[in-house]
């Protein structure tokens, strides 16, 4: 039935002129999930932790900002809640801001514990996410499936350098894997169809449990489901007169989709769904595919030289340029963008220019002007320290 709803969708959308993105063929799980392998692998880390300890930057700059940071302080005392209420713009906020900032301060101290080899910030890693594994068991009102995709993007990456690499023992690892398939999954496994920066945040986050988790039949589902929003997210010339969308969406009419595009009816090469709405959230959207390419990387199959790539690449170049103050012309968003991209930049970057050798120059400047790259008090985080100029 969910196929012949979506063949009726796509044949009224061509119909209407409209291209529909067809689900693409999606990468199969890896036979064997590397560990740790959730954004940052341990040849990254390795390499982040040479260069600290040998004084070299910008990583030393990255590392000092983050020992700096609320995260990273030893008397932090989590503060987990049964049940995590959030509404839109988080109004109200019952443990929503709590949640997402004790899930930093975990994977804080657990970069932290691997550059440093001090055992007391693997043990205070551990605490934080014990403390939620014991008590959580529901996510609220309507933000409820971003707030579990932000969260839920970041506990697997703590958890996996915890786990793979402190050998002082975790033992309610079991317990923090049953919270993440029973309280995060459920929320976020079926996508969602609000802006483009919720379902690819939640993506992001299935995609880092399926890695913990080991399981192979979430990461195939929900990197079939990350392609297919990749390319209804950054608009590409070769797609066509409109973006791509998302089949159950049902956005078969140009009108429909240029009031969804924040009413953007010129379509350009790296603009994205939310460009005129804001660059900020646009942030958010290009950080979650650049997290998930590179969790595939580490897993074996690399996405920076398909569609996924260019699109990424393409978004960053475009949202870069006017973050660093090219004039608006008239025909985008009106003439007026909200600026406020966040340190999003340095993992694509990495990826498409240290990597392969793309040419990045406005990506390249921002992201260079930006180190090091703190958090977003979101689900973004220390990116200069993991991933600046990391081949590894």
């Amino acid at each position: 039935m969910r196929r012949t709803t979506g063949l009726l969708v796509a044949v009224a959308a061509l119909v209407a002129g409209v291209v529909v993105a067809a689900p693409p063929s999606a990468e199969a799980a890896p036979t064997t999930f590397v560990h740790p392998g959730v954004t940052v692998s341990q040849a990254q880390l390795d390499f982040a932790r040479t260069k600290v300890n040998a004084g070299a930057q910008p990583w030393k700059g990255a590392f000092d900002q983050m020992m700096a940071s609320k995260y990273a302080d030893q008397n932090r005392t989590p503060a987990p809640r049964s049940v995590v209420e959030c509404g839109s713009y988080s109004n109200p906020n019952y443990g929503c801001t709590d949640e997402r900032e004790d899930a930093i301060a975990a994977y804080t101290n657990a970069l932290a514990w691997y550059i440093t080899r001090d055992a007391r910030y693997a043990q205070k890693s551990i605490q934080l996410m014990d403390a939620w594994s014991a008590v959580i068991t529901d996510h609220t009102n309507s933000n409820a499936p971003l707030q579990t995709g932000w969260a839920g993007s970041t506990w697997p990456r703590a958890a996996e350098i915890i786990k793979y690499t402190y050998t002082g023992g975790w033992s309610n690892s079991g317990r923090f894997g049953t919270m993440l398939r029973n309280v995060y999954l459920p929320e976020i496994v079926n996508g969602s169809n609000s802006n483009g920066n919720w379902e690819l945040s939640m993506t992001e986050a299935a995609i880092g449990i399926s890695v913990f988790l080991e399981d192979k039949g979430v990461w195939d589902s929900a990197m079939a489901r990350f392609r297919t929003r990749t390319a209804a997210y950054v608009y590409l010339a070769s797609d066509g007169d409109v973006p791509k969308t998302v089949p159950s969406q049902n956005l078969n009419t140009t009108a429909k989709i240029v009031s969804y595009w924040q009413g953007q009816s010129t379509f350009v090469t790296g603009l994205t769904q939310e460009t005129c709405r804001d660059l900020t959230h646009t942030g958010y959207g290009i950080s979650a595919i650049s997290h998930v390419a590179e969790t595939s990387r580490i897993q074996g199959q690399d996405l920076y030289g398909t569609d996924v790539g260019e699109r990424l690449r393409q978004a960053l170049g475009f949202q870069s340029k006017y973050q660093l103050g090219t004039a608006v012309p008239s025909w985008l968003c009106g003439g007026s963008l909200n600026l406020g991209l966040g340190p999003v930049t340095e993992v694509g970057y990495n990826a498409l220019h240290n990597r392969l050798g793309i040419a990045m120059t406005n990506t390249q400047t921002l992201t260079q002007n930006n180190r090091p790259a703190g958090s977003n008090n979101l689900f973004v985080a220390w990116e200069t320290l993991t991933h600046g100029d990391n081949l590894s």
